[in-house]
């Protein structure tokens, strides 16, 4: 297929994606209706090489570590140890994400299933890429419907996430108004972000020196640290220890704290967009492969990954949320972040305050109580904890 019109098409299906994904609010997500578009587009007709035939996914695969250290330049320490309950019950989540689903889900969903579910219900794009990297690297059998399962699971995930944060968002809603209304509502402390700024290892260059290809050659210098450090360690290990998706993470959020990188780098670069971009077509080259047969033999096993998550999230953030003396149902409503991310906890956020708020300032109130939770606990399962468990998981395969 023509390079040109390949991309075309590719970029269009994207565009309504964004388009109906607005108009629902999210519910319907962009992922959704892209993958829905693709894979009727395949059953049409459309050659299965068309991410290659648009140059998309080997650039894709490239940028790979580097998205994800641009990820680790979204979110400050100090906004990590604000919220530091908050990512206490979003890891809490996860685990029990990973403990019903690699346990329960081997005898529900089978064995590899779980070790490919597990990661995916935990975050999204970047998780479900390792588990189809790491089948392929395992040589498992079944590794091409096991990378559509991967898809499907995490394009579906967000009709089982949205309607459970919904609810539990709105009775925490009405607990905190009901406080409000009776004069005991107590707002959390001010933002560690006021304080003075920490003087950094790194100090910032002249303004007359940035320049979009600086800030790529940062991010591109840091990708290439983690995935140097991630051999070396693998070498003295004798197997692959730390990956380097996760070290590019990590490297990301210490690197910020260090002044090296700028929060928002790729932004900065005015390349965040095109990267996601040609990171998504690597996530969709499986649906190419995903006819109606394959489809309909994966829908009980994605329904019953779904289930899992749920129970998974639902009680070990409960359990945590009763350890740190929090409501349970913002709890539950961390939890369910693993299941769509932002911009969906913005979004969901602002519904619900807006819904309960008799006035514009209890809205305001009612906003500030759930939003920072949310965005927070957002990055914690679906940037950091589900970047981990692929980790680990990949491993045992």
């Amino acid at each position: 297929m023509n390079a040109i019109i390949s991309l075309v098409f590719v970029f269009v299906t994207y565009a309504i994606g964004d388009i109906i994904s607005a108009k629902t609010k999210s519910i319907v997500s962009m992922m959704f209706t892209c993958s829905a578009i693709f894979v009727i587009g395949f059953w049409l007709g459309i050659p299965q090489t068309l991410f290659a035939d648009a140059q998309l996914s080997g650039i894709g695969a490239l940028l790979i570590t580097l998205l994800l250290v641009h990820m680790g330049t979204l979110m400050s320490i100090s906004q990590l140890k604000q919220q530091w309950k908050t990512v206490l019950i979003a890891a809490a989540a996860v685990v029990g994400i990973g403990f019903v689903v690699l346990t329960v889900g081997q005898l529900v969903l089978g064995k590899t299933e779980a070790f490919v579910a597990a990661p995916v219900i935990s975050g999204g794009v970047i998780a479900s890429l390792m588990m189809q990297d790491a089948l392929t690297q395992a040589g498992t059998p079944n590794a091409e419907t096991l990378a559509i399962f991967s898809v499907v699971l995490m394009v579906m995930e967000g009709f089982v996430g949205y309607p459970v944060a919904s609810f539990v968002l709105k009775k925490e809603g009405m607990r905190i108004k009901e406080e409000i209304l009776a004069g005991t509502y107590v707002p959390e402390a001010v933002s560690a972000s006021q304080a003075p700024a920490k003087k950094k290892l790194f100090p910032s260059l002249p303004e007359k020196y940035d320049s979009e290809n600086f800030y790529l050659a940062k991010v591109a210098l840091v990708a290439l640290l983690a995935t140097w450090l991630s051999s070396v360690l693998a070498q003295v290990a004798g197997f692959n220890i730390l990956d380097k998706n996760i070290l590019s993470l990590i490297l990301g959020i210490v690197f910020t704290e260090l002044g090296f990188l700028e929060t928002n780098i790729l932004g900065k670069a005015n390349s965040s967009g095109f990267a996601m971009a040609a990171l998504m077509s690597v996530i969709f080259v499986s649906l190419s492969k995903a006819t109606p047969e394959v489809l309909l033999s994966l829908l009980p096993t994605i329904i019953g990954a779904n289930i899992l998550g749920v129970i998974g999230y639902g009680v070990f953030s409960i359990i945590m949320g009763k350890v740190l003396k929090v409501s349970p149902w913002i709890c539950i409503a961390i939890g369910s972040t693993a299941n769509y991310g932002f911009p969906g906890t913005f979004i969901l956020s602002k519904e619900v305050a807006k819904s309960l708020g008799d006035t514009p300032e209890m809205s305001e109130k009612i906003l500030d109580a759930i939003l920072p939770k949310m965005l927070v606990a957002g990055f914690v399962t679906v940037s950091i904890a589900s970047v981990l468990m692929a980790g680990l998981v990949s491993l045992l395969f």
